[in-house]
Protein backbone atom coordinates (compact mmCIF):
# COMPACT_ATOMS: atom_id res chain seq x y z
CA UNK A 1 0.00 0.00 0.00
CA UNK A 2 1.61 3.33 -1.39
CA UNK A 3 1.78 6.55 0.69
CA UNK A 4 -0.75 9.27 -1.21
CA UNK A 5 0.10 12.36 0.63
CA UNK A 6 1.59 14.00 3.75
CA UNK A 7 0.38 17.40 5.43
CA UNK A 8 2.45 18.56 9.38
CA UNK A 9 0.98 21.74 11.12
CA UNK A 10 1.69 23.48 14.42
CA UNK A 11 -0.09 23.58 17.59
CA UNK A 12 -0.28 25.99 20.18
CA UNK A 13 -2.07 24.20 23.39
CA UNK A 14 -2.17 25.96 26.37
CA UNK A 15 -1.12 24.00 29.71
CA UNK A 16 -3.66 23.75 32.30
CA UNK A 17 -1.62 25.16 34.87
CA UNK A 18 2.08 26.59 34.21
CA UNK A 19 4.87 25.08 36.08
CA UNK A 20 8.45 25.66 36.72
CA UNK A 21 11.80 23.61 36.07
CA UNK A 22 15.29 24.49 37.33
CA UNK A 23 16.11 26.58 34.05
CA UNK A 24 12.40 27.36 32.23
CA UNK A 25 8.79 28.14 33.19
CA UNK A 26 6.19 26.72 30.65
CA UNK A 27 2.54 27.95 29.98
CA UNK A 28 1.35 26.02 27.20
CA UNK A 29 3.01 23.36 25.01
CA UNK A 30 3.75 23.95 21.13
CA UNK A 31 3.08 20.25 19.28
CA UNK A 32 3.98 19.53 15.76
CA UNK A 33 1.67 17.16 14.05
CA UNK A 34 2.34 14.82 10.83
CA UNK A 35 -0.42 13.40 8.84
CA UNK A 36 0.59 10.73 6.40
CA UNK A 37 -1.92 9.42 4.20
CA UNK A 38 -2.25 5.91 2.39
CA UNK A 39 -4.33 5.33 -0.86
CA UNK A 40 -6.38 3.63 0.46
CA UNK A 41 -7.26 6.54 2.97
CA UNK A 42 -5.67 5.34 6.06
CA UNK A 43 -3.72 8.15 7.99
CA UNK A 44 -0.86 7.77 10.08
CA UNK A 45 -0.63 10.34 12.80
CA UNK A 46 2.90 11.69 14.30
CA UNK A 47 3.85 14.21 16.51
CA UNK A 48 6.90 15.99 17.97
CA UNK A 49 7.31 18.89 20.86
CA UNK A 50 11.50 18.92 21.05
CA UNK A 51 12.82 20.94 23.99
CA UNK A 52 15.36 23.48 22.42
CA UNK A 53 17.27 23.85 26.06
CA UNK A 54 18.26 19.59 25.86
CA UNK A 55 18.33 18.98 21.65
CA UNK A 56 18.65 22.19 19.59
CA UNK A 57 15.55 22.05 17.77
CA UNK A 58 12.49 23.46 18.64
CA UNK A 59 9.08 23.15 17.50
CA UNK A 60 8.98 25.58 14.40
CA UNK A 61 12.37 24.18 13.37
CA UNK A 62 10.43 20.93 13.28
CA UNK A 63 7.34 22.34 11.12
CA UNK A 64 10.11 23.77 8.53
CA UNK A 65 11.84 20.71 8.19
CA UNK A 66 9.29 18.82 7.48
CA UNK A 67 7.47 21.22 5.44
CA UNK A 68 10.78 21.56 3.39
CA UNK A 69 10.14 18.88 0.43
CA UNK A 70 11.96 16.09 1.90
CA UNK A 71 8.21 14.27 2.24
CA UNK A 72 7.67 14.09 -1.64
CA UNK A 73 10.48 11.47 -1.98
CA UNK A 74 7.84 9.45 0.40
CA UNK A 75 5.05 9.66 -1.63
CA UNK A 76 4.57 6.89 -3.84
CA UNK A 77 6.25 4.46 -1.47
CA UNK A 78 5.05 1.43 0.25
CA UNK A 79 4.23 1.46 3.59
CA UNK A 80 5.55 -1.99 4.14
CA UNK A 81 8.99 -0.71 3.55
CA UNK A 82 8.94 2.08 6.57
CA UNK A 83 11.95 1.10 8.26
CA UNK A 84 13.82 1.83 4.83
CA UNK A 85 11.86 4.82 4.96
CA UNK A 86 12.80 5.83 8.30
CA UNK A 87 16.48 4.51 7.89
CA UNK A 88 16.26 7.60 5.00
CA UNK A 89 14.83 10.48 7.29
CA UNK A 90 17.33 9.75 9.94
CA UNK A 91 20.54 10.67 7.53
CA UNK A 92 18.34 13.18 6.30
CA UNK A 93 17.19 14.65 10.09
CA UNK A 94 20.31 13.82 11.34
CA UNK A 95 20.55 15.09 15.06
CA UNK A 96 17.32 16.84 14.50
CA UNK A 97 15.33 14.56 17.19
CA UNK A 98 11.81 16.49 16.85
CA UNK A 99 11.50 15.86 13.04
CA UNK A 100 12.80 12.25 12.89
CA UNK A 101 10.01 11.15 15.75
CA UNK A 102 7.38 13.27 14.06
CA UNK A 103 8.22 11.12 10.80
CA UNK A 104 9.09 7.83 13.06
CA UNK A 105 5.81 7.61 14.47
CA UNK A 106 4.00 8.32 11.72
CA UNK A 107 4.93 5.47 9.89
CA UNK A 108 4.93 3.26 12.78
CA UNK A 109 0.49 4.48 12.69
CA UNK A 110 0.11 3.76 9.56
CA UNK A 111 2.10 0.89 9.19
CA UNK A 112 0.21 -0.88 12.02
CA UNK A 113 -3.17 0.29 10.65
CA UNK A 114 -2.30 -0.90 7.70
CA UNK A 115 -1.64 -4.31 9.78
CA UNK A 116 -4.88 -4.11 11.82
CA UNK A 117 -2.38 -4.15 14.76
CA UNK A 118 -1.49 -1.86 17.47
CA UNK A 119 2.34 -1.01 17.28
CA UNK A 120 2.69 -2.70 20.79
CA UNK A 121 1.50 -6.22 18.93
CA UNK A 122 4.55 -5.55 15.82
CA UNK A 123 7.24 -5.44 19.01
CA UNK A 124 5.65 -8.05 21.50
CA UNK A 125 4.54 -6.90 24.55
CA UNK A 126 7.05 -8.19 27.24
CA UNK A 127 5.97 -6.59 30.76
CA UNK A 128 2.45 -5.89 31.97
CA UNK A 129 1.92 -2.28 32.57
CA UNK A 130 2.55 -0.23 35.59
CA UNK A 131 1.86 3.29 37.13
CA UNK A 132 3.26 6.40 35.54
CA UNK A 133 4.49 8.93 37.77
CA UNK A 134 2.81 12.48 37.55
CA UNK A 135 5.06 15.96 37.89
CA UNK A 136 4.76 18.62 40.47
CA UNK A 137 6.67 21.89 39.36
CA UNK A 138 8.65 23.92 41.13
CA UNK A 139 6.82 25.34 44.11
CA UNK A 140 6.85 26.44 47.52
CA UNK A 141 5.88 24.03 50.00
CA UNK A 142 2.20 24.70 50.29
CA UNK A 143 1.67 24.47 46.40
CA UNK A 144 3.50 21.23 46.22
CA UNK A 145 1.26 19.62 48.88
CA UNK A 146 -1.99 21.05 47.37
CA UNK A 147 -0.91 19.86 43.76
CA UNK A 148 0.16 16.55 45.30
CA UNK A 149 -3.03 15.77 47.11
CA UNK A 150 -4.69 16.47 44.05
CA UNK A 151 -2.96 13.85 42.04
CA UNK A 152 -3.36 11.19 44.95
CA UNK A 153 -7.20 12.03 44.70
CA UNK A 154 -7.39 11.33 41.58
CA UNK A 155 -5.36 8.10 41.91
CA UNK A 156 -1.81 8.31 41.11
CA UNK A 157 0.54 6.36 43.79
CA UNK A 158 3.68 7.98 42.43
CA UNK A 159 5.10 11.97 42.60
CA UNK A 160 7.67 13.29 40.67
CA UNK A 161 9.34 16.11 42.12
CA UNK A 162 10.92 19.18 39.97
CA UNK A 163 14.11 20.39 41.95
CA UNK A 164 17.26 22.38 41.70
CA UNK A 165 17.14 25.71 42.36
CA UNK A 166 17.49 25.68 46.56
CA UNK A 167 18.64 22.73 47.55
CA UNK A 168 17.15 23.37 51.49
CA UNK A 169 14.05 24.00 50.20
CA UNK A 170 13.75 21.18 48.11
CA UNK A 171 15.13 18.73 51.33
CA UNK A 172 11.68 20.71 53.54
CA UNK A 173 9.03 19.51 50.22
CA UNK A 174 10.50 16.56 49.98
CA UNK A 175 9.86 15.45 53.73
CA UNK A 176 7.07 17.56 54.09
CA UNK A 177 5.61 15.48 51.34
CA UNK A 178 6.53 12.23 52.80
CA UNK A 179 4.95 13.51 55.80
CA UNK A 180 1.71 14.13 53.92
CA UNK A 181 1.88 10.98 52.10
CA UNK A 182 3.27 8.90 54.16
CA UNK A 183 5.04 5.47 53.37
CA UNK A 184 3.37 3.60 50.19
CA UNK A 185 3.52 6.87 48.17
CA UNK A 186 6.72 6.60 45.53
CA UNK A 187 8.61 10.22 45.90
CA UNK A 188 11.22 10.69 42.59
CA UNK A 189 12.86 14.20 41.92
CA UNK A 190 14.12 15.87 38.86
CA UNK A 191 16.75 18.74 39.14
CA UNK A 192 17.21 18.98 35.66
CA UNK A 193 20.98 19.61 36.07
CA UNK A 194 20.45 22.16 38.56
CA UNK A 195 22.65 21.09 41.75
CA UNK A 196 26.44 21.27 41.66
CA UNK A 197 27.99 18.04 43.74
CA UNK A 198 28.39 19.68 46.84
CA UNK A 199 24.66 20.81 46.39
CA UNK A 200 23.98 17.73 45.47
CA UNK A 201 25.65 15.43 48.35
CA UNK A 202 23.85 17.54 50.58
CA UNK A 203 20.54 16.67 49.13
CA UNK A 204 21.57 13.03 49.41
CA UNK A 205 22.40 13.13 53.03
CA UNK A 206 18.99 14.96 53.50
CA UNK A 207 16.67 12.68 50.83
CA UNK A 208 16.98 9.22 53.01
CA UNK A 209 14.65 10.54 55.28
CA UNK A 210 12.15 11.34 52.77
CA UNK A 211 12.89 7.61 50.93
CA UNK A 212 13.50 8.79 47.54
CA UNK A 213 13.37 6.18 45.38
CA UNK A 214 14.74 7.82 41.87
CA UNK A 215 16.48 11.18 41.38
CA UNK A 216 16.77 12.44 37.40
CA UNK A 217 19.76 14.48 35.89
CA UNK A 218 20.96 16.70 39.15
CA UNK A 219 24.41 17.58 37.96
CA UNK A 220 24.89 19.07 33.91
CA UNK A 221 25.52 16.95 31.68
CA UNK A 222 28.82 18.10 31.14
CA UNK A 223 29.74 17.32 34.92
CA UNK A 224 28.97 13.83 34.72
CA UNK A 225 32.26 12.74 35.53
CA UNK A 226 31.82 14.09 38.75
CA UNK A 227 29.05 11.61 39.38
CA UNK A 228 32.22 9.26 39.94
CA UNK A 229 32.59 10.57 43.18
CA UNK A 230 29.54 8.92 44.81
CA UNK A 231 29.24 5.64 45.99
CA UNK A 232 27.72 3.33 43.92
CA UNK A 233 24.33 2.88 45.94
CA UNK A 234 24.01 6.50 45.28
CA UNK A 235 24.82 6.47 41.74
CA UNK A 236 22.40 3.83 41.14
CA UNK A 237 19.36 6.01 42.35
CA UNK A 238 20.43 8.08 39.46
CA UNK A 239 18.93 8.70 36.17
CA UNK A 240 20.23 10.00 32.94
CA UNK A 241 18.55 12.52 31.13
CA UNK A 242 20.03 15.27 29.57
CA UNK A 243 23.47 13.70 29.57
CA UNK A 244 21.42 11.10 27.43
CA UNK A 245 20.27 11.72 23.68
CA UNK A 246 21.22 9.00 21.74
CA UNK A 247 22.54 5.46 21.43
CA UNK A 248 26.22 6.60 21.17
CA UNK A 249 25.45 8.67 24.14
CA UNK A 250 23.69 5.43 25.99
CA UNK A 251 26.72 2.86 24.87
CA UNK A 252 29.12 6.14 26.41
CA UNK A 253 27.01 5.59 29.78
CA UNK A 254 27.29 2.13 29.94
CA UNK A 255 30.61 1.58 30.34
CA UNK A 256 31.91 0.77 34.01
CA UNK A 257 32.02 2.61 36.74
CA UNK A 258 28.62 3.50 35.60
CA UNK A 259 27.61 7.02 36.37
CA UNK A 260 24.04 6.70 36.49
CA UNK A 261 21.80 3.18 37.31
CA UNK A 262 19.06 4.06 34.68
CA UNK A 263 18.09 5.51 31.38
CA UNK A 264 15.47 8.18 30.91
CA UNK A 265 14.52 7.62 27.21
CA UNK A 266 11.89 10.61 25.47
CA UNK A 267 10.71 9.91 22.16
CA UNK A 268 11.16 13.74 21.68
CA UNK A 269 15.02 13.50 23.20
CA UNK A 270 15.96 10.24 20.70
CA UNK A 271 13.97 10.52 17.46
CA UNK A 272 10.97 8.62 17.68
CA UNK A 273 10.76 4.75 18.63
CA UNK A 274 13.37 3.04 16.53
CA UNK A 275 15.64 5.17 17.97
CA UNK A 276 14.51 4.21 21.09
CA UNK A 277 14.76 0.93 20.73
CA UNK A 278 18.51 1.33 20.15
CA UNK A 279 19.03 2.70 23.64
CA UNK A 280 16.97 0.51 25.48
CA UNK A 281 18.77 -2.56 23.80
CA UNK A 282 22.21 -0.95 24.54
CA UNK A 283 20.89 -0.61 28.14
CA UNK A 284 19.62 -3.80 28.61
CA UNK A 285 23.28 -5.76 27.87
CA UNK A 286 24.34 -3.07 30.39
CA UNK A 287 22.07 -3.88 33.15
CA UNK A 288 20.92 -0.28 33.24
CA UNK A 289 17.23 -0.15 33.83
CA UNK A 290 14.78 2.51 31.85
CA UNK A 291 13.00 4.86 32.72
CA UNK A 292 10.23 6.62 30.09
CA UNK A 293 9.84 10.34 29.94
CA UNK A 294 8.38 12.92 28.11
CA UNK A 295 7.83 16.37 27.30
CA UNK A 296 4.93 18.29 27.05
CA UNK A 297 2.86 16.09 24.39
CA UNK A 298 -0.33 14.85 23.68
CA UNK A 299 -1.95 11.51 23.53
CA UNK A 300 -0.42 10.49 20.14
CA UNK A 301 3.10 10.67 21.51
CA UNK A 302 2.67 9.41 25.10
CA UNK A 303 0.89 6.67 23.38
CA UNK A 304 3.78 5.52 21.34
CA UNK A 305 6.16 5.98 23.80
CA UNK A 306 3.78 3.78 26.30
CA UNK A 307 4.00 1.40 23.51
CA UNK A 308 7.52 0.88 22.90
CA UNK A 309 7.96 0.91 27.11
CA UNK A 310 5.52 -1.86 27.29
CA UNK A 311 7.96 -3.58 24.37
CA UNK A 312 10.78 -3.68 26.35
CA UNK A 313 11.72 -6.41 29.14
CA UNK A 314 14.38 -3.66 31.03
CA UNK A 315 11.47 -1.13 31.62
CA UNK A 316 11.01 -0.36 35.16
CA UNK A 317 9.71 2.98 35.73
CA UNK A 318 6.85 5.34 33.63
CA UNK A 319 6.73 9.37 33.78
CA UNK A 320 3.93 9.35 31.18
CA UNK A 321 2.33 12.23 32.36
CA UNK A 322 2.95 15.27 29.83
CA UNK A 323 -0.73 14.88 27.90
CA UNK A 324 -2.37 15.32 31.30
CA UNK A 325 -0.70 19.03 31.56
CA UNK A 326 -2.63 19.69 28.42
CA UNK A 327 -5.80 22.27 28.88
CA UNK A 328 -7.40 20.73 25.69
CA UNK A 329 -5.24 17.45 23.77
CA UNK A 330 -6.36 17.71 20.29
CA UNK A 331 -6.02 13.76 20.10
CA UNK A 332 -8.25 10.96 21.68
CA UNK A 333 -8.01 7.22 22.34
CA UNK A 334 -4.29 5.65 23.12
CA UNK A 335 -4.82 4.35 26.56
CA UNK A 336 -7.14 4.86 29.49
CA UNK A 337 -5.78 5.50 33.17
CA UNK A 338 -6.75 2.75 36.25
CA UNK A 339 -5.77 3.31 39.44
CA UNK A 340 -2.00 5.74 37.95
CA UNK A 341 -1.63 3.08 35.34
CA UNK A 342 -1.62 3.64 31.22
CA UNK A 343 -3.64 0.97 29.66
CA UNK A 344 -2.79 0.68 25.92
CA UNK A 345 -5.85 0.34 23.84
CA UNK A 346 -6.28 -2.54 21.44
CA UNK A 347 -6.86 -0.52 18.14
CA UNK A 348 -4.93 -0.78 14.86
CA UNK A 349 -1.34 2.06 15.40
CA UNK A 350 -1.51 3.79 18.32
CA UNK A 351 -5.46 3.87 18.80
CA UNK A 352 -5.07 7.78 18.25
CA UNK A 353 -7.79 10.01 16.54
CA UNK A 354 -7.56 13.50 15.77
CA UNK A 355 -10.70 15.29 17.65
Amino acid sequence: MKIHSYRAWLENIPLSKPYSIAYSTSSDAAIVFLELTLENGIIGLGAASPFEEVVGENPADTLRHLQSGFLDSFVGRDIRHFNQLIDEASVHFNHLPGSLAAVDLALHDAFGKFLGIPVLEFYGQKIKPIPTSVTIGIKDIAGTLADAREYLDMGFQILKIKTGVDVELDLERMIRLREMAGPAIQLRVDANQGYDLPQLKRFLAGAEKAGIELIEQPLPAAADEELLQLAAHHRAILVADESLLDASAAFQLAHTPQRYGVYNIKLMKCGGIRAAKEIALLAQQGGIELFWGCNDETKLSITAALHVALSCPNTRYLDLDGSLELSNDIITGGFRIENGCLIPLNAPGFGCQLT
